[in-house]
């Protein structure tokens, strides 16, 4: 819900520069490679306030060199997908839990504030604009990266006052080329840490991750399981939320992730899951702490059902192995194993592509 007392642009002022010339669109592409001919920028200062929002043509930015958002991170993004129908019709999915999470972590990130459902509109008219580049494939779909950055012209460390919040749109494919990840658990690289700024997408989070990637990547493994404290909780994988279905210790049928307790990212497909799941009532769904001791023990015993990834980008990643203190540890992953990971994958699919009619759908 967007807060009325915030004085912020209006979708209704969008001016429009329609790009002279199109790009070719690849009938092949990488995720995030790419992107449409137009872009959204919304400027902002705190002795002007909100300036009209812009659709242009797709083009470099003009930064000054002491800009505090390349020398500080202060910057935030989103990421959200257009989905093409059998009906032709263009949805996103539950785009609202991506403008609210936007706006929480500009607070956090000293960023102004916005008004979300105007922003929303705005990002709908882009792309209406750039409809074209919604593929006509189930594997495939258009990125939407809405990003907001500090534009202070300053090397102070301070709240700015001058900011730049603007929208890009990229061809997405397939995210992983693998069909089920293989994680590296070393409890001395950390994520996140309770107090700072774990549950924001802020972009610092995911540059100071890259050192555990590589040591991941040199040692067999495609992404880094990131633990916490002296349990070596489990709290992410890579760059996606973690679910482990498996019969817990007082014998319940359970799926479970870690919660919400500011070092997890709110996932918008995270939530989608937990609430599929529980509007099914089939088994436990938890929302609790997990450790490593307890994943071993359940591998020991024969327990653990399914384990798996989420996330806008890969949507459900099977996990099929970590390397955890010098144990090799393989998940159950194989087809006949992992019936909660494929009908989950289904219906999420099919409201995404409007196969089912749902309230998390947002036409274009």
């Amino acid at each position: 819900m967007a807060d009325s007392s915030v004085t912020s642009f209006k979708a209704a002022d969008l001016v429009v520069q329609l790009s002279p010339t199109l790009k070719t669109k690849p009938d092949v592409s990488s995720f995030g490679v790419d992107f449409t001919d137009h872009m959204l920028t919304i400027e902002w200062s705190s002795t002007e306030g909100w300036k009209a929002p812009l659709i242009k043509p797709f083009g470099n930015l003009s930064l000054h060199p002491a800009c505090s958002s390349l020398h500080y991170a202060i910057q935030v993004f989103e990421g959200l997908k257009v989905y093409r129908g059998d009906d032709n019709k263009l949805r996103l999915f539950r785009p609202m839990l991506n403008m609210n999470r936007m706006a929480s972590s500009a607070k956090k990130a000293c960023l102004p504030a916005f008004d979300q459902p105007e922003f929303l509109e705005c990002i709908r008219r882009l792309v209406e604009i750039d409809q074209d580049w919604v593929p006509h494939s189930y594997n495939a779909s258009l990125y939407i990266r809405p990003t907001f950055i500090s534009t202070e012209q300053s090397l102070g460390v301070k709240k700015p006052c001058r900011a730049l919040l603007y929208v890009i749109m990229c061809l997405a494919g397939t995210y992983f080329n693998t069909n089920a990840a293989s994680l590296w658990a070393d409890p001395k690289y950390i994520r996140a840490w309770k107090g700072g700024t774990g549950d924001c997408k802020m972009g610092g989070n995911y540059g100071c991750s890259l050192f555990a990637l590589d040591e991941a990547v040199d040692n067999g493994c495609q992404q880094v399981l990131w633990l916490y404290g002296d349990d070596h909780q489990i709290t992410e994988a890579g760059t996606m939320n973690v679910f482990l279905f498996w019969i817990n210790e007082d014998g319940e049928e359970e799926l479970a992730t870690p919660p919400l307790d500011g070092i997890i990212l709110p996932g918008v497909t995270r939530q989608s899951i937990l609430d599929l799941t529980r509007n099914w009532g089939e088994f436990k769904v938890s929302e609790r702490y997990l450790t490593m001791s307890q994943l071993c023990s359940a591998l020991k015993q024969q327990r653990v059902k399914e384990m798996f990834g989420s996330g806008t980008a890969c949507m459900i990643c099977p996990i099929r192995h970590i390397a955890y203190n010098g144990q090799d540890l393989d998940i159950p992953h194989s087809n006949e194993n992992s019936q909660l990971t494929s009908r989950l994958r289904k219906e999420l699919t099919d409201i995404q592509y409007g196969h089912t009619p749902s309230s998390w759908s947002f036409l274009v």
